[in-house]
């Protein structure tokens, strides 16, 4: 049983015009991003809508508890053992049945937009080039809510040739 309120985060993946995706997927695949997702939400539970889901092929992501807020799902999924996710009706069940203390929120866009308000915490992985073609976007940072907490040196994927950083946002004290 949750003894306190847990940490919301949202993990996300942002171009420079804020674009996050197209055509349903990923506008680029870098490997050291992939790994820091990994890494950073093993044994955690993950949230996520349900063109997310089904973008990750409606499989759960091994090592973590996977909850899918989707209305139709949560009506056609009998169980979790069924489906070896979670699926609710809403961003606050979502919060309400996620059995670990730190919580991922991982996209869409949509999801994104509801849960950026009562996130405690941003880890993003700014890739620095610009998607004309996007059809998702995650919402602007503003540095009036958010504070940079730290900030990985500019790398370059070696196989794209992207460059991007690692950095972490925790919400500003509202104690001024």
């Amino acid at each position: 049983m949750k003894t306190s309120e847990p940490t919301i985060n949202i993990i996300v993946a942002v171009a420079d015009d804020w674009a996050i995706g197209r055509d349903g997927d990923m506008p680029w695949h870098i490997s050291a991003d992939m790994k820091f997702f990994k890494a950073t939400t093993m044994g955690h539970s993950l949230v996520m809508g349900r063109r997310t889901w089904e973008s990750i092929g409606s499989k759960p992501l091994p090592g973590r508890q996977n909850i899918v807020v989707s209305a139709r799902l949560a009506a056609e999924w009998e169980s979790a053992e069924e489906s070896q996710a979670v699926a609710v009706d809403s961003l606050e069940k979502a919060f309400e049945v996620a059995e670990d203390s730190e919580i991922f929120v991982m996209g869409g866009g949509m999801i994104y937009r509801q849960a950026i308000d009562v996130a405690d915490r941003l880890y993003v992985t700014h890739v620095h080039t610009v998607v004309p073609d996007a059809d998702t976007f995650f919402p602007a940072i503003d540095p009036e809510v958010w504070e940079l907490a730290e900030r990985s040196n500019t790398s370059e994927d070696p196989r794209s040739g992207l460059k991007y950083e690692f950095r972490t946002y925790i919400r500003r004290s509202n104690d001024e």
